[in-house]
């Protein structure tokens, strides 16, 4: 890419002894350093523990056999006298705990106004010791762009028909820019291999390709644990209620998926509410109304007991997020990673430093999805208009959303609600939320298989009796829950 080009030149310009460049794409890179050393008439010389020291671009080439290793290297480029290019590939093992080597790449950056030497350390990953950190400026390649991946979506589709006799590749032009979308945040060769896949199986791209495509693109960023990758998202038909929490989904999704829009796209919404009344159900609902992968972060796996490590987790986790994007990044019991509590040496009030920092300057399209049973020992400057867009209150389930949830579940049993006098488990269920709901249900079918019998409405009637609901057991805690809500937020059922 030409912006690639051009500022990769400007950093020879500026005469940086050591150049990192983090990147999968050592061919591009390499195409890229080949044709800034033609066009300066620079030698270049590229290096590998494989195939020791050897040139490129023109030139004379080393000695046919020189397998120089880590330290030969460093060693002749410290020796060679003409100002060049020197490419280190995969060196970063050979920097830490080896102070020779260390102090050999030190000596290069110390002397480069006699040498003229720009050493480019290339891998997929670089942590450089901080003895040769000062001498370094570190390059990061371009993210490919929507009209790029569109390109190779439609360079790929040909291609396979060309390969079928000419059979077209199948899809709607709604799936196909769901797609390019989706594709977004990574390179252009890691894009074809997805693209290839989605294509490759069955000759058609739909809807059922965005999910498992989006599952392979996590996979390729490489951040099991911190980050999970929520695969199964729900559909809204699938959540109860929360009516006025779809409208208002409905009345932003333009907004938020297309690029050319005029208005502001939305950064996120709090949900508010009891456990177990359908706060993670809703925020993989809003994903999957969305058709957006759905990431969900983990506060448990995010603290580390080493100083600086758990800010570093962070870090890397919306670091990733921002290359999912577009995508609906959901906190879950975000108190319970983020609190005003003083009793973790600050790692908690520097977490939320970077949390903060992050959904201020984020340019990315990743969409918060924070839920939370307990606002009250939240920090107010994470609530606050502007940090996001909107705080709903899911209440426990009114009657008539209680029938619908009864009918959800049933129906997800194969079990047929019409045999079923649903009004009457709304009534005697009040105060229940759907997941005591749902394991009404469960308790009920595990009831009748012990007898060999079918679901019936006595079997529903008497689960629901042995049930103690958490709006009795915590009564107190609920209807202070409640009051908060009436004045601060909006009612996603209302």
């Amino acid at each position: 890419m030409k912006s690639d080009l051009h500022d990769l030149q400007l950093l020879l310009d500026s005469k940086v002894p050591i150049l990192v460049i983090a990147s999968y794409e050592e061919p591009r890179v390499l195409e890229m350093l080949t044709d800034l050393a033609v066009t300066r008439t620079l030698p270049l010389f590229v290096w590998s523990i494989t195939d020791g020291l050897n040139r490129l671009g023109f030139g004379e080439k080393p000695e046919e056999g020189d397998k120089l290793d880590d330290c030969g290297v460093l060693e002749a480029i410290k020796a060679d006298s003409t100002p060049s290019l020197y490419v280190l590939c995969d060196f970063h093992p050979y920097l830490k705990g080896e102070p020779r080597n260390i102090r050999l790449l030190r000596e290069i950056a110390m002397h480069h106004n006699q040498l003229g030497h720009t050493v480019v350390l290339l891998s997929h990953q670089i942590e450089l010791p901080n003895e040769v950190k000062r001498y370094s400026a570190r390059f990061e390649l371009s993210m490919p762009t929507e009209e790029q991946l569109m390109h190779l979506v439609r360079e790929e589709a040909s291609a396979w028909s060309t390969s079928q006799g000419g059979v077209p590749v199948r899809s709607s032009s709604d799936t196909f820019k769901k797609l390019v979308q989706n594709l977004k945040g990574v390179s252009i060769e890691d894009a074809r291999q997805l693209v290839r896949a989605a294509i490759y199986d069955d000759g058609v791209i739909d809807d059922s390709d965005i999910p498992e495509m989006n599952k392979a693109k996590f996979a390729l960023m490489d951040m099991e644990g911190v980050l999970s990758f929520q695969y199964d998202t729900a559909e809204f038909g699938e959540v109860g209620g929360l009516v006025k929490l779809k409208e208002w989904l409905e009345r932003r999704q333009d907004s938020f998926l297309e690029s050319d829009t005029a208005m502001d796209a939305p950064k996120g919404i709090m949900l508010l509410g009891v456990q177990g009344g359908g706060k993670s159900l809703a925020a993989k609902a809003v994903a999957g109304m969305w058709s957006l992968p759905l990431l969900r972060l983990d506060f448990g796996a995010l603290y580390n007991k080493y100083h600086g490590e758990t800010e570093r987790n962070l870090r890397e986790a919306l670091k990733l997020a921002d290359m999912m994007s577009p995508c609906v990044l959901w906190l879950d019991e975000i108190e319970k990673g983020i609190s005003t509590s003083q009793s973790d040496s600050g790692i908690s009030a520097r977490v939320l430093g970077t949390l903060l920092t992050w959904m201020s300057e984020r340019r990315s399209k990743a969409f918060i999805v924070a839920t939370s049973n307990d606002i009250s020992q939240l920090p107010p400057e994470l609530v606050r208009k502007g940090r996001l867009d909107e705080i709903f209150f899911v209440d426990l389930p009114k009657h008539g959303i209680r029938k619908d949830i009864f009918r959800i579940h049933l129906e997800k049993r194969s079990q047929d609600p019409m045999h079923f006098d649903l009004t009457t488990l709304a009534n005697i269920s009040d105060g229940f939320s759907g997941a005591e709901i749902e394991q009404v249900i469960v308790s009920a079918l595990y009831s009748v298989a012990a007898s060999d019998a079918e679901l019936s409405m006595s079997a529903l009637q008497e689960a629901i009796q042995g049930t103690n609901p958490l709006s009795v057991v915590m009564e107190e805690k609920i209807h202070q829950l409640r009051d908060w809500a009436t004045e601060r937020c909006v009612f996603a059922d209302e």
